[in-house]
């Protein structure tokens, strides 16, 4: 197998290229590999064209830590979403899960990193947007526990309403993994904290 993976360099590139993509084993990757490489060269372009266009023109918003093309994401431009919430999520692409149910309305902010968050300018965010309840949709974990009660400390001078996704996101699971009905039930019936 040696001389034969030394023989077929790009091929066995893209497989390990392939493998360092989140929930891709060794199998998945090959399977892909030999499908782009041999089976549909035209798609192999297509995602590639499509990668390449996502590395140059795929941002974060400068206000929300979302996802954008642009500078600000069509979330925080968009008026209809003044409504007074604000949903905290841990990762850009958890927007899009709870976009996907459509039952908030409101504005996100990303939180990847807790050090990272200027307070002074997250309050005056919230003072600007007239943000009243700021929603945590967060698996439960004792560490996500630990990052809401970080950031309703730090905003406790703050007429506030704080509350957070119900029960029922199963414990450490990502948002992405939970189902379209489960999300919602747990959306709509939040808990104040």
């Amino acid at each position: 197998m040696k001389t034969y993976k030394t023989t077929l360099n790009h091929f066995f590139s893209l497989t390990e290229a392939l493998e360092q993509l989140p929930s891709i084993g060794k199998k998945s990757a090959q399977k892909m590999a030999y499908s782009l490489s041999v089976e549909d060269k035209y798609l192999a372009l297509k995602i590639a064209h499509a990668i390449e266009n996502a590395i140059d023109y795929v941002r974060k918003c400068s206000l929300c830590g979302g996802l954008s093309e642009s500078e600000v994401c069509e979330i925080c431009l968009d008026p209809h979403r003044q409504n007074g919430q604000l949903c905290i999520v841990l990762h850009p692409k958890d927007i899009f899960t709870i976009e996907e149910i459509g039952d908030f309305n409101g504005k996100y902010q990303v939180v990847e990193e807790l050090e990272a968050i200027d307070f002074t300018a997250f309050k005056k965010y919230i003072c600007e947007n007239k943000i009243q309840e700021i929603i945590f949709a967060f698996s439960p974990t004792l560490a996500n526990e630990a990052i809401m009660l970080f950031i309703e400390d730090r905003l406790q001078d703050m007429d506030l309403i704080f509350s957070k996704i119900a029960q029922g996101v199963p414990t450490g699971i990502g948002l992405e993994n939970i189902d379209q009905l489960s999300l919602s039930r747990a959306f709509s019936s939040r808990v104040k904290l």
